[in-house]
């Protein structure tokens, strides 16, 4: 039995979440796509959706690799860790789309949720990879603590992104109707 045994459940359950959410992202995209947005919005999409998108992906992953049946926990640790990495250099270039863009001027909470959150989270999966060989029921929990963190900035960033394109962008382009709103 290996330390990787126990954790079945919970990457069943996180990884199919990351899953449903990534299509549920889908159909939002082509839900609002009518919706007219100004100059800038690629370059918005890059910093502010296809993150949301990453993180999402990088749970998926993270729950796949760590449900293969492994015969140890190394090449797992090898593997989530060379996905922390990736996930440090992906938040460096979310932070330099994020200045760039003009569409929007970020605020305090998303420089937390597209950037700083983001960047402990992978941080905190290299750092569970280089612990692993020495403490690996705990790196293991880091490593699922890094995933809800993952998956929750997801979550707060896919609904943020709903609710400006709904409730800010939508009534900038609505047409008035003949009366006060």
């Amino acid at each position: 039995m290996t330390a990787l045994s126990g954790w079945e459940n919970f990457y069943v359950i996180v990884g199919s979440s990351a899953g449903a959410l990534i299509g549920l992202q889908f159909v939002v995209i082509t839900l609002i796509a009518d919706i007219p947005i100004g100059d800038g919005a690629a370059q918005a999409g890059d910093a502010f959706a296809t993150p949301t998108i990453i993180h999402f992906g990088a749970v998926l992953l993270l729950a796949g690799v760590l449900s293969a049946p492994w015969r140890g926990i190394a090449p797992a640790a090898v593997l989530w860790g060379l996905l922390g990495l990736s996930g440090v250099v992906y938040t460096a270039i979310v932070a330099r789309r994020l200045q760039r863009q003009i569409a929007y001027k970020p605020e305090f909470e998303d420089w937390l949720f597209h950037l700083l959150l983001p960047f402990a989270g992978y941080v905190t999966l290299s750092a569970c990879a280089l612990a692993a060989r020495s403490h690996g029921a705990e790196a293991l929990y880091g490593v699922s603590a890094a995933a809800m963190l993952l998956l929750f900035i997801g979550i707060h960033n896919a609904w943020d992104a709903v609710t400006y394109h709904v409730f800010v962008q939508r009534r900038k382009h609505r047409k008035p109707s003949g009366g006060a709103e």
